[in-house]
């Protein structure tokens, strides 16, 4: 029995085949997004390191100085 159908119409063989190619593509695709995911991610921490640096190599600040940036978990709530 014929049938219009062209998958039917391959043998086994031919349809494991392109069956392996789809999953074949499918994956290059996600292993093309994860390469991009990690390239982003580096750029991330390039950019951290980066301002790490910058906060190690600035000067200390004190605890008496007017200027100095205050951290706001030091500070409560007025609740508090």
């Amino acid at each position: 029995m014929v049938s219009n159908n062209g998958m039917e119409s391959e043998n086994p063989t031919e349809r494991r085949l392109t069956e392996l190619e789809i999953k074949a593509s499918f994956a290059e695709d996600l292993l093309e997004q994860l390469d991009k995911v990690i390239v982003r991610q580096q750029q991330q921490i390039d950019a951290l390191l980066r301002e790490v640096a910058e906060l190690k190599a600035a000067p200390p600040v004190r605890d008496g100085d007017i200027t100095a940036a205050r951290s706001l978990r030091d500070e409560l709530p007025p609740h508090f």
